[in-house]
């Protein structure tokens, strides 16, 4: 047997697969020992289940013994955000005002349903902060989840769990959800592939009515050749999401990295959001290296202002809607700084909501559409900074609120445009920096696309395996010797 085997692609395990180099439950039973040895530090899954996963590999492995895969993913390990419905398994929101045994779902959603349709390896369900309202992952219910390349400091969110799952070689596939960067921003501070998709292209069920339609379907992964993978899994129509397009997206089938003739915007900060210095001359000299690959670049902003107020006004209103919708005693077990962030949104009046929430942003979306009649793409930095410390108490003051530090994220759900993470290099505090590509409605595909071609360009290198345990080891070391002290 192959050693290592959980540090494989979801594409090299299924090449794998079809030549009989490993089976599926091989790859499993190195996934689950890694698990086992990493996750009490990180504290990335909320639900785990070996038992149904080792079950699927063996169907799995039997599928492959036959030469009658089920999918483009037969045999892939792959986790689930807590929040998705995936039928057997509770969704506990990451809160305390659920009940501590929730019932399980009766069915699958979409996402896992397609998921499992291709064959996948269900793990479990990671991480995220409660609600799945911040760019950072802790929770009342399962505390703070831990990014490996530095345990001191957060993998992001909402997203948090399958971004640090991801990276530390906790399976090679996670879903994730992203309402203002919760895919874009975990991968960024834990130096993954992601995307979000366009609007309604990986269809939800139930969708997240309550924040309006901003919240997209990601895939999170170590590459974007796996990125590709998973969102072709997961598109198409589904009758129970209206806002599904009636056609599947075929970017893996067709992924080809591109960037020659392509005309590029490279916008440092969109025209206002801060990025620190070292951030920034990474990515500016990963930008030329695209430029080296025959693009055009041009250094322009898109145009518009920071959307902060209609993002805060759909997020603060859609929290208040879910927190006043149940009794004051289920209220007093949240976390105290949701609740003010929920309460704050009571305030807005419907008039306020519709000049805001609905009229300026169909001038954004409206001034994007026309940027792109000139543009084929849009790169900016994913992030201005690293990842800020798990523990939100020490973040810095020019970061009190994690909108804060997403400024390149939020404005893209407003639009529902694509846009792509790729790592591009590591910063002088070790963490990985990343750029963003954006595109038009429906080109994932040329983002996708782009995004090979930039991530072969920078030869970026993920978190070793090796680095993720002495990193967790001495986390666990040092934590016990501050509990003895």
């Amino acid at each position: 047997m192959q050693s290592d085997l959980s540090t494989l692609s979801a594409v090299r395990l299924v090449e794998g697969y079809r030549k009989r180099a490993f089976s599926p439950v091989e790859v499993l039973s190195q996934t689950l020992d890694t698990i086992a040895a990493l996750n009490p530090a990180l504290n990335a899954f909320a639900l785990l289940d070996p038992d149904s996963a080792m079950e699927t590999a063996r169907a799995s492995e039997a599928r492959w013994m036959r030469g009658e895969p089920a999918g483009l993913i037969d045999g892939v390990p792959t986790t689930v955000k807590d929040l998705a419905v995936a039928k057997g398994w509770p969704r506990y929101g990451g809160s305390n005002t659920l009940p501590a045994e929730p019932a399980p779902d009766t069915f699958d959603g979409p996402q896992v349903a397609r998921l499992r349709e291709e064959g996948a390896v269900l793990l479990g369900k990671t991480t995220q902060p409660e609600f799945a309202w911040k760019g950072l992952t802790d929770s009342p219910r399962f505390g703070i989840t831990r990014n490996p390349w530095n345990l001191e400091r957060t993998p992001g969110g909402s997203s948090g769990g399958a971004a640090a799952g991801v990276a530390a070689y906790m399976g090679p596939l996670a879903l994730g959800t992203d309402g203002s960067g919760s895919v874009r921003l975990p991968a960024a501070f834990t130096g993954l592939a992601g995307l979000k998709p366009t609007y309604g292209l990986i269809p939800q069920h139930p969708r997240a009515t309550h924040m309006g339609d901003i919240v997209h379907t990601g895939p999170l992964a170590r590459g974007v050749a796996d990125v590709a993978l998973m969102t072709q899994v997961m598109s198409g129509p589904d009758r129970r999401d209206w806002t599904s397009p009636p056609h599947s997206i075929r970017c893996f089938d067709t992924l080809t990295p591109r960037m020659k003739g392509l005309r590029i915007a490279f916008s440092p900060t969109l025209g206002f959001a801060a990025v620190e210095p070292g951030v920034a001359a990474i990515v500016r000299r990963a930008v030329d290296k695209l430029a080296g690959l025959g693009a055009e670049i041009d250094e322009v902003d898109p145009g518009f202002e920071d959307t902060r107020d209609m993002i805060d006004m759909i997020y603060k209103a859609g929290a208040a809607c879910t927190a006043y919708a149940m009794p004051e005693e289920a209220r007093a077990r949240m976390d105290p700084k949701y609740l003010a962030f929920a309460t704050s949104g009571l305030g807005f009046s419907a008039t306020e909501y519709v000049a805001i929430a609905k009229m300026k942003r169909d001038a954004l979306c409206a001034r994007m559409v026309a940027f792109h009649e000139t543009y084929d793409l849009l790169i900016t930095p994913q992030m201005g900074l690293t990842a800020v410390p798990a523990d939100e108490s020490l973040h810095p003051p020019s970061y009190s609120h994690w909108f804060d530090f997403a400024p390149f994220c939020y404005p893209f759900n407003l639009t529902q445009q694509p846009a792509a993470t790729v790592p591009c290099g590591v910063a002088a505090d070790g963490l990985p920096v990343a750029i963003q590509i954006v595109g038009p409605k429906f080109a994932d595909a040329l983002v996708l696309d782009a995004s090979l071609a930039a991530e072969q360009a920078f030869g970026f290198e993920p978190l070793s395996r090796e680095r993720a345990f002495e990193n967790c080891n001495e986390f666990q070391r040092e934590k016990k010797g501050h509990a003895h002290a």
